[in-house]
């Protein structure tokens, strides 16, 4: 069955990269140009997945996570997701200069980096392409931009000020702002190391576990990582600690994201 304006499909998510486990949803990334026929979309939806499957429109979930569909299909969590695909080629692009931004998005507390597209698209797996485009474009964004990681490394200087910053909250012991700074600053540690490594980062969920997986990370980086937040406390002296550690772990990560000689 053809939808009007859908230009291929992906696989994407862990089972994309080969990482799932039997739980593991499967994601679909649907890429379409134009007007997409959402009507046509919900019907073939419900002729698959029952009388009660929905799609959505454009957007309706948000400008980064777009829209889509989640349903279940013999079972099994099945996740329609919709990327506008002139707008995966904006995302190429834009990493090809090592120009980023985390942008707000529900679900992602710590912004979906407008890189993620290309980075799908990398990791994914074409189901469905006639045109030969997202072949094109997967193939392309396999090599990681040099400017990218450049400019994710050196966006390490924020995880140290937000570490700085985090501190004029000690002594009013407000763990939770103390706890948004290291999880951000956790979080640029994440996407600097994979940056260094040339490798894709497009979700916070797993990016801990990742980063430690990468080439020269610090030693026991995701204990270190994980210890920072796990018990802040709410005294002077146990926020004081935490911040200490996350201050060694940066240090740490800048050093091991320097250019080897």
């Amino acid at each position: 069955m053809r939808i009007s304006g859908v230009v291929g499909v992906m696989l994407g998510g862990s089972r994309g990269r080969g990482e799932h486990i039997a739980e593991s949803d499967v994601d679909l990334g649907l890429y379409y140009r134009a007007e997409l026929d959402v009507g046509a979309l919900g019907e073939l939806a419900r002729e698959v997945a029952g009388p009660d499957a929905r799609v959505t429109a454009r957007g309706e979930w948000g400008p980064w996570v777009d829209g889509g569909g989640w349903l279940s299909i013999a079972g099994t969590a099945v996740d329609w997701l919709y990327r506008d695909l002139d707008r995966v080629h904006a995302s190429w692009r834009q990493a090809e200069t090592g120009d980023f931004t985390f942008h707000a998005q529900g679900g992602h507390p710590l912004g979906v980096p407008d890189f993620a597209y290309a980075g799908e698209v990398a990791l994914g797996v074409v189901l469905a392409d006639p045109t030969g485009e997202l072949t094109d474009l997967h193939r392309v964004t396999g090599h990681y931009p040099s400017r990218l990681g450049e400019a994710l490394v050196a966006g390490l200087w924020e995880a140290s000020f937000l570490i700085r910053i985090a501190r004029k909250a000690v002594s009013r012991g407000d763990t939770t702002y103390v706890a948004g700074c290291l999880f951000r600053a956790v979080g640029m540690c994440a996407h600097a190391l994979h940056g260094h490594a040339g490798r894709w980062l497009i979700n916070e969920k797993g990016a801990v576990a990742s980063a430690a997986k990468t080439p020269g990370a610090p030693a026991d980086f995701a204990a270190r990582a994980h210890g920072v937040l796990a018990q802040l406390g709410a005294s002077s002296d146990e926020l004081s600690t935490a911040l200490d550690a996350a201050t060694a772990l940066v240090h740490d990560v800048t050093v091991a994201c320097q250019p080897s000689h």
